[in-house]
């Protein structure tokens, strides 16, 4: 059975040759929109808390961003470059097409198209600053501090990893030290409500990913066959960091399972200088990086169990020419229905395009699920869906990853177009493969979710009819 039935039109090839016309689309939208027209805008009234709920949280003191708009002067001297940055959807650094597959997202850092034209039409305005009286108290929080504490208060678990110092300068570094988890677990295995992993400090622009999986002391386990390393055996993933990355939230009545007696396996991956507008170009020393987790309830009630698994692109050879071009796509189908939770495309420096699709062999349709056009090895992104939107793939339907590369000079990302680029692990190479956090269903609780989402849909239909009659 086939939930999804929104009538999705063309396919991932055809939005992506349509990224060549996107910034000039959107560009004319706003540009229209922030005519004479317009009504007169202020940054105090109109703009201020726009910047400051989305821009003001990286661009600050001790941010990420490569400049300081905390000000109204601030903002002022680069409402140029915001404009031409908000329209074009570059900022803020959420990557995900706003025409093409699901759109209901947890977490979404997208400007509404009402926020982009009103900041495009107070730009055309002459960037006028109004009652000063009028713009709202800044209110922010530390940048050191826990992105997800907005929601759900500080972690109940720590485990930051053992500090190593990282050169201004070289080859890219791997450190894979396992430690503690700092907290009550407990005597029975519980389930995890979010994660999050964060570099502290200058090295968010050093640390290219930071994965992290549970491990068991073997003293505890008799199970002598078992793969161990200085006495651990491994125990699931924990989760997956790259930068840019929130984090993870795991959908209500599911579990993510963290064993008790679990230690943390980090393999953390560095690039010296860091990544970005904002890369350090210093020593960092004693870098660390932290994770959080956020527990439910010992008595927490739950149906299904949730996976964070790496799915690899593996049809053909990731190799690029110089000023070449490629594309790669995966193919998995499992043995039982499953709920699609999060999507997050992997790559490198040269990755531009991903898309996440289902193929339904018994009506041949193709569905896309998601696409992101415009990405960005700088920001990578767990697009969370809503829990009453996440996909839903049958027993035996087909998930398809793709992905495509450029080292052109037309990618600005791409650092040597000259360079010949293969698949591997150094921020030079490429990879293919994307993250997905999963739930693994029955046939009865596949059914279920589509009943009641049918349920859902015909009641707001019908609220719908009601209201207009």
């Amino acid at each position: 059975m086939e939930l999804q039935k929104r009538p999705w039109i063309g396919a991932a090839t055809i939005a992506l040759a349509a990224i060549f016309a996107f910034q000039s689309a959107a560009h004319a939208q706003a540009t229209f929109a922030s005519s004479n027209d317009a009504p007169a805008l202020t940054y105090s009234a109109d703009v201020a808390s726009i910047i400051q709920e989305n821009c003001t949280v990286c661009h600050r003191p001790g941010g990420i961003g490569p400049m300081e708009l905390v000000t109204f002067e601030d903002v002022r001297r680069y409402a140029p470059l915001i404009k031409n940055k908000v329209v074009n959807r570059i900022m803020p650094p959420y990557y995900y097409d706003d025409d093409i597959g699901i759109q209901d997202l947890k977490e979404d850092w997208r400007l509404s198209q009402e926020d982009i034209n009103t900041i495009a039409a107070w730009v055309d305005q002459g960037a006028p600053l109004g009652n000063a009286d009028e713009i709202p108290a800044l209110n922010l929080h530390d940048s050191d501090d826990w992105s997800l504490s907005n929601l759900f208060g500080p972690p109940d678990l720590l485990a930051p990893s053992t500090p190593i110092d990282v050169p201004a300068a070289g080859l890219d570094m791997w450190h894979r030290p396992i430690v503690p988890i700092l907290g009550d677990i407990g005597t029975e295995e519980r389930c995890i409500k979010a994660l999050q992993v964060k570099p502290r400090g200058a090295a968010k622009t050093v640390v290219h990913h930071a994965n992290s999986t549970f491990q068991l002391s073997r003293e505890s386990d008799d199970d002598a066959d078992a793969d161990d390393d200085a006495g651990f055996r491994g125990s699931g993933r924990a989760t997956e960091y790259a930068m840019g990355k929130l984090g993870e939230i795991i959908p209500d009545g599911v579990c993510r399972v963290i064993p008790p007696d679990a230690w943390i396996r980090w393999d953390i991956h560095m690039y010296p200088g860091g990544l970005g507008a904002s890369a350090v170009n210093d020593v960092v020393e004693g870098n660390i990086v932290d994770l959080g987790i956020w527990l439910h309830p010992v008595d927490y009630e739950y149906d299904y169990k949730q996976t964070l698994s790496l799915y690899g692109i593996r049809q053909g050879e990731l190799v690029m020419p110089p000023h070449g071009t490629t594309m790669m796509q995966g193919f998995h189908s499992f043995d039982h229905p499953v709920r699609i939770d999060s999507f997050q495309p992997h790559g490198h420096l040269r990755l531009r395009s991903a898309s996440l699709e289902f193929f339904y062999p018994k009506t041949g349709r193709t569905e896309i699920i998601s696409m992101i056009s415009n990405w960005s090895a700088t920001w990578h992104q767990s697009h969370l869906y809503e829990d009453d939107v996440a996909p839903l793939l049958p027993t035996g339907a087909v998930m398809i990853i793709k992905q495509w590369y450029d080292n052109t000079a037309g990618n600005p990302n791409n650092p040597d177009p000259d360079q010949w680029v293969d698949g591997g692990s150094r921020t030079a190479d490429e990879m293919s493969h994307a993250w997905i956090a999963m739930t693994h269903l029955d046939e009865e609780g596949y059914e279920k979710i589509v009943e009641e989402r049918k349920a859902a849909e015909e009641a707001a239909e019908e609220a719908q009819r009601i209201a207009s009659n």
